[in-house]
């Protein structure tokens, strides 16, 4: 018989038999036998390529990689394509060739420093031959990314500001676009990355052209680097209309089929107008230049379908005060009708009275502009409380459509509206090293502006963002006392702390988001100290004269829950108005509708108080104690 452990404690038969069986298992106190000395513990060291919590995030898919292998048929060959040297393979069109890449290599100063490389190669799929196409490759956008043509035999690829196009078969290169007058940098990107390259917009079926955007128009670019380009749009820059993207119509199709007429999403970089443009087959090949435009209205116009056997077309429209709907027409997309009714109660609620642009200049020369939305039954000539949210560049939702709910950070514009309050929207354009202080170089003068419209009392204005835009509120009220109250939920705080922290839902490091991402730092805080002190928050906590709310969870995996608590704590020791809301197990947003409610409601309170004079519930006036906290929470329920 199998000895029983001396620390097993034995009562009855009942114990002696679960202990009998838990010998017979292998265990004992939980533990396999050969286990019971083996800690629980993890190593991280400091040339791990991935953190230890990344590795952790990744086992599963790390276990399950699988590698892609050839048989031939006809040989009766086995030839394997890939190895642990080249960890990803896509397979070309045609199967004759796959391109490989693999950043092992690069993969501990990509997780540092946040700057893309890997290594290329080429696979012949008839031998299994792997031949190096780039090696430490540059991949600053995803633009930059080789594309394979449809024949499977090209690759268009970006480097250096340009577009150059890699045949398989020879071997050669060829730069396709030195001599077209504009630029495919994606020159508005304002992270810490050198010549970020616009996504190319496809191949054509016959793998003779590529489709290009210059931010504006689309250009027609043949292969051969000889032949000249086209610009079909024509108008885009000219007009300040951007061409975005082409509507796929045929989930089946092999590369862009030039013969047939493209349809393309059309958007007004200063008025906000949307639509749809034709681009027509040229009677000797490929399109002809000069787009038609066939819907433009102060509306979001958003996806466009096609029937399969038929020439019926659907696509939908919004605005900011009426739902998503579809709206079934023909290939001229004229006298379309209306076919569903989303939100059929919609009349029965106070929707925004309307949108204004707010054209502004920030303090650094940038034209930008803010999205204001007034109140619901607005009356000209009077002044409203007005909320202000951002997040980057946001006055292109001008028109579209926010269905009444409790989000997950408590934040929803149709509710403010709704409720006597004009929301105004800035945008946001950033200075390498100053993100803290981009906001107060945009945001102020478009606030500014804004109360020239005569919409806003400029005596009851408030803030809100959440994550990067918590990290703008809670540093704009260090530089500022325009703002009555404010509202930042799960903010960055402190950039140096925050710097080298984990992002625990991916298991990554911060440091990259710092110096190539949102962060727009050059370099790590101990080459760059004083921007980062400068452009953290808690550092200027002693300026803070804005009552403010914060939102920060305990599991918060994206902004660690640390950031929250460093403000907080700072601002109390300073004896400022501020309200922590916790609430326990969430992430870096509200998922429980619970939670989801409770926090929007106090939200509202909160700026029904500082901005219209409302009593202060008894929460935000002097807090609740932990003894008395069920009884609060019951009273609030829902």
């Amino acid at each position: 018989m199998k000895k029983i452990m001396a620390d097993t404690t034995i009562k009855s038969i009942s114990d002696l038999q679960k202990a009998i069986a838990k010998l017979d298992s292998g265990k004992v106190n939980g533990k396999k036998e050969n286990d019971a000395d083996k800690p629980d513990m993890t190593i991280w060291h400091w040339n791990d390529s991935r953190l230890q919590s990344r590795q952790q995030v990744m086992e599963n898919r790390d276990k399950n990689y699988s590698f892609w292998a050839m048989y031939d048929v006809a040989s009766g060959k086995h030839i394997a394509l890939q190895d642990s040297s080249m960890k990803d393979l896509s397979i070309l069109p045609k199967h004759r060739y796959a391109l490989g890449s693999d950043e092992q290599a690069y993969e501990l100063d990509i997780n540092l420093n946040g700057q893309n490389y890997s290594d290329f190669y080429i696979v012949d799929l008839k031998t299994g031959e792997k031949k190096t196409l780039f090696t430490k490759f540059y991949l600053p956008s995803f633009g930059s990314f080789p594309r394979p043509s449809t024949d499977g035999t090209k690759l268009i690829y970006g480097e250096d500001g340009h577009f150059f196009i890699y045949d398989i078969p020879t071997g050669t290169t060829t730069n396709i676009t030195e001599n077209i007058p504009v630029t495919f940098v994606d020159v508005e990107d304002d992270h810490n990355v050198i010549k970020p390259m616009i996504s190319p917009l496809g191949w054509s079926s016959d793998s003779k052209y590529a489709l290009l955007r210059d931010d504006w128009d689309i250009w027609q670019v043949p292969m051969d680097g000889k032949s000249e380009a086209i610009n079909l749009t024509q108008n885009g820059r000219s007009d300040q209309i951007r061409y975005q993207y082409r509507f796929g119509l045929d989930p089946d199709e092999k590369g862009i089929d030039l013969s047939k007429p493209i349809y393309v999403r059309t958007y007004g970089e200063w008025d906000k107008k949307s639509g749809i443009a034709l681009l027509s087959p040229a009677k000797k090949g490929g399109l002809q230049a000069g787009a038609k435009s066939l819907i433009w209205e102060d509306a979001n116009i958003g996806s466009l379908t096609k029937a399969e056997n038929a020439e019926v077309y659907f696509f939908n429209r919004e605005t900011f005060n009426t739902p998503d709907q579809m709206y079934v027409t023909d290939a001229s997309l004229s006298s379309p009708k209306k076919i569903t009714e989303n939100a059929p109660d919609v009349d029965k609620y106070a929707w925004s009275a309307g949108t204004r642009l707010v054209d502004y200049i920030t303090d650094k020369g940038d034209k930008l502009q803010g999205a204001l939305f007034l109140p619901a039954n607005y009356v000209e000539g009077q002044k409203y409380p007005t909320v202000v949210y951002y997040y980057e560049k946001l006055s292109q939702i001008r028109h579209n459509w926010a269905n009444p709910g409790y989000s997950g950070t408590g934040w929803n514009p149709n509710m403010y509206t709704s409720n006597g309050f004009a929301v105004f929207i800035p945008d946001i354009v950033y200075k390498l090293d100053d993100p803290g202080m981009s906001a107060v170089w945009a945001v102020l003068p478009a606030v500014k502006e804004a109360i020239k419209t005569g919409v806003i009392d400029e005596n009851n204005i408030g803030i809100h963002g959440h994550s990067w835009g918590g990290y703008q509120t809670s540093f704009l009220i260090t530089q500022t006392d325009m703002f009555k109250a404010a509202a930042a939920g799960a903010p960055l705080t402190n950039m140096i702390s925050m710097y080298d922290l984990i992002y625990w839902n991916s298991g990554g490091g911060n440091m990259s988001i710092f110096e190539a991402s949102q962060g727009r730092f050059r370099g790590a805080p101990w080459e760059n100290w004083e921007a980062y002190e400068r452009n953290s928050p808690v550092y200027h906590v002693k300026n803070v004269t804005t009552p403010l709310l914060m939102l920060h969870n305990d599991k918060d995996g994206a902004v660690d829950f640390t950031q929250g608590i460093e403000y907080y704590s700072a601002l109390r020791r300073l004896k400022k108005p501020v309200v922590l809301m916790q609430y326990k197990g969430e992430n870096h947003g509200l998922s429980k509708l619970e939670n989801r409610k409770d926090y929007s409601v106090r939200m509202m309170e909160f700026f029904n108080h500082h901005l219209k004079g409302e009593p202060a519930p008894d929460w935000l006036e002097k807090g609740i104690d932990k003894l008395d906290l069920e009884e609060h929470l019951e009273k609030r329920a829902f």
